[in-house]
């Protein structure tokens, strides 16, 4: 005898709240009761704090997942969009490490862990290292979150075009897993460009959310690298008409979108053509000619009137947010003794695999100090208009510059050769040592209080005070 069971199908639509709010919005007002422990929770400013992996998941396009837990057992508190910058001993532990920036991939509605997508770069330094050194229980330093590229905390519309190609599905992912996880009305479309059928990363999940999520569509294109036999997706670079396919509506979306840079200027033409406006762009360059200073003017026009209701809460909140925590989470504070940061109480930080290195934490290096034989900076060809002075010791040249200038324009005009991606103080890409003198820094997040502390300063967020000496 069998019996039968009869499946209601659910409605089509289910009833939703309006819009999108992030979990740790309604605390910025609360200063009572429970809710004072979401604090921790909340993204306010960057931290150094150092972290273990916990597991690698392998992903299409040749990239790798690495699951991270704080040492020190607090969460990791970021908006969906942002990324760290997180040094790698490439060169040994008793050498300055290199630091490189990544996107979060994880959904911050998961603070406890968090995960950093890496695609292997055969010709890069740092990204073979990672996929060949990185395992379950490597404990790397990290500063973060750091980025303006990211959702905002309050959408009452929440309409979203995300664009993505190549290792740029990192941040769209940790939109769209957040995007996912919370309650509310929202309507997002994806469009991942890849190279091949087998290089969409995460396209098992993309499917399964887009499957179950009512809210959600994803469309996928091969670009124009050639034509797969049993493709059904759409193929070719991206063109007004493919917007037009996927979203008709994209004049009234926010626009976030992520990749190489000629990906990205192609976006940023066809998005004007079909009406966008440059309020509603968003974009996050992973090559290094393009500023994000627009990413911070769209972050402002975005945030409106709730950026002034919220803006002095949230200042107050980075400067006392430690002394204000309830005493019943104190675990949020990490302990300190004369080596640095404690790690908190639980299993023993060890890799899986006993063959597995397992490099500890870089510690500050002493840095290069010039000999008493060094030039002399008296001999150096002097350019410029100003009343200060630089001397850029390697290049042999006194540049002159006036206090209100960025050091880092000025340096460059001069023929002074620093590396330069962000330059807001976020990516930390001009990193150099002052040997002398004092200036202004207004950085994002791109450097640490140890690098400061040697001497490091970042020229692109940097005005002059006094006569400098620059190791460059």
């Amino acid at each position: 005898m069998s019996e039968s069971t009869t499946i209601t199908a659910p409605p089509q639509q289910p009833q939703r709240i309006r819009g999108l709010e992030m979990p740790w919005n309604r605390v910025l007002g609360s200063t009572e009761g429970p809710a004072s422990a979401a604090r921790a929770l909340g993204p306010w400013h960057p931290q150094e704090f150092l972290a273990e992996c916990v597991e690698i998941v392998p992903e299409a396009g040749g990239m790798l997942t690495f699951l991270f837990r704080r040492v020190d057992g607090a969460p990791l508190a970021f908006r969906p969009g942002q990324y760290l910058n997180i040094s790698f001993p490439v060169n040994g532990e008793d050498q300055d490490p290199a630091d490189r920036s990544y996107s979060l991939s994880s959904s911050p509605t998961k603070p406890w862990t968090f995960d950093v997508t890496v695609k292997r770069d055969p010709k890069g330094l740092v990204s073979p290292w990672v996929h060949e050194n990185v395992g379950p229980g490597t404990v790397l330093e990290m500063l973060g979150p750091v980025g303006a590229f990211h959702l905002p905390d309050v959408d009452r519309r929440a309409r979203y075009l995300l664009l993505a190609a190549g290792a740029g599905i990192t941040p769209i992912m940790s939109m769209l897993r957040t995007i996912h996880s919370l309650p509310g009305q929202a309507d997002v479309v994806v469009l991942y460009h890849g190279a091949a059928p087998g290089a969409f990363a995460f396209h098992q999940e993309l499917a399964y959310i887009a499957t179950v999520d009512s809210r959600v569509k994803v469309f996928y294109s091969l670009g124009d690298r050639g034509t797969y036999e049993g493709w059904e997706g759409l193929t070719g670079r991206m063109t007004t008409a493919m917007l037009d396919e996927v979203a008709p509506d994209a004049n009234g979306r926010q626009v976030y979108a992520c990749g190489p840079e000629g990906y990205l200027n192609n976006v940023s033409e066809l998005l004007a053509a079909v009406g966008v406006d440059d309020t509603s762009i968003h974009m996050e360059y992973f090559s290094g000619d393009r500023q994000t200073r627009m990413e911070y003017r769209a972050e402002v026009a975005l945030a409106g009137d709730i950026a002034e209701e919220i803006a002095e809460e949230i200042a107050d909140s980075a400067e006392d947010y430690y002394d204000n925590q309830p005493a019943a989470f104190g675990i949020y504070e990490p302990g300190y003794d004369a080596e640095g940061p404690l790690e908190s109480e639980g299993l023993p930080l060890e890799a899986a695999d006993p063959a597995m290195s397992e490099p500890e934490a870089p510690e500050a290096q002493a840095e290069e100090t010039l000999d008493t034989d060094g030039p002399d900076i008296s001999a150096f060809e002097t350019v410029g208009t100003g009343s200060l002075t630089m001397s850029f010791v390697r290049t042999g040249l006194n540049v002159l510059i006036n206090p209100e200038e960025k050091i880092l324009g000025i340096a460059q005009q001069a023929g002074v050769r620093i590396g330069a991606n962000c330059q807001e103080g976020m990516c930390g890409s001009c990193k150099v040592v002052k040997l002398s003198g004092d200036v202004d820094m207004n950085h994002q997040g791109g450097i640490r209080a140890r690098e400061i502390d040697a001497g490091k300063f970042l020229p692109c967020c940097s005005t002059a005070q006094t006569d400098l000496v620059i190791d460059a």
